[in-house]
């Protein structure tokens, strides 16, 4: 005997279709659901390791910020601190300048002078005194000119005058203190048995 289907075998193939094909959709959906997901979270594990790497880097530049700020705060103190060095240096150099000035001014002094002040404006001397002769005062003249400390003597004046019941010679003169350098300032007022 025959047998005959008649079952709608069309239909049922198109319904296993149409469910496979739902299934595939629904799977890729799903599939795609969870790709997104760990996507969302590797990105944003990323992201907040990425946060962390930011705020450290703030967190030391702002230490590098408070250095450097320090670090001027310590150039400032140590130019102040070099300024004070060079400001007592030099005051040191100026008390001995002094008195290797007044040396070389008695050194040059010949017999028959008599200084009466002695008057410094800067590098300008301003002598005044007595002398027994104008030769002396040119003598007194040419020695401070071949000395170390003066150089440029220029005589202002010389009046006859009457001192300690003696005729004598009143002048003037000025001179200019030459500029030594520090090694020679050293040399001389060691030589003076000064310390520096």
């Amino acid at each position: 005997m025959i047998r005959i289907n008649l079952l709608p075998h069309r239909e049922q193939k198109k319904a296993a279709h149409r469910l496979r094909f739902q299934l595939l959709t629904g799977a890729t959906i799903a599939a795609s659901v969870l790709l997104l997901g760990a996507a969302y979270l590797v990105l944003g594990h990323i992201q907040a390791d990425q946060q962390r790497r930011n705020q450290f880097l703030q967190a030391e530049i702002g230490k590098l910020d408070r250095q450097i700020k320090d670090i001027g705060k310590l150039k400032k103190q140590r130019d102040d601190l070099l300024a004070r060095k060079q400001l007592v240096e030099r005051l040191q150099e100026g008390r001995n300048g002094a008195v290797h000035l007044f040396d070389q001014l008695v050194r040059q002094t010949p017999d028959g002078i008599y200084l009466r002040s002695f008057k410094q404006t800067g590098n300008q001397v301003t002598l005044t005194g007595l002398a027994q002769s104008g030769a002396r005062v040119s003598n007194f003249m040419r020695q401070l000119g071949q000395s170390e400390t003066f150089e440029s003597p220029v005589l202002v004046e010389v009046t006859a005058t009457i001192a300690n019941n003696q005729r004598a010679n009143a002048f003037t003169l000025n001179a200019t203190l030459r500029q030594a350098p520090p090694d020679t300032q050293l040399k001389n007022t060691n030589s003076s048995g000064a310390k520096p």
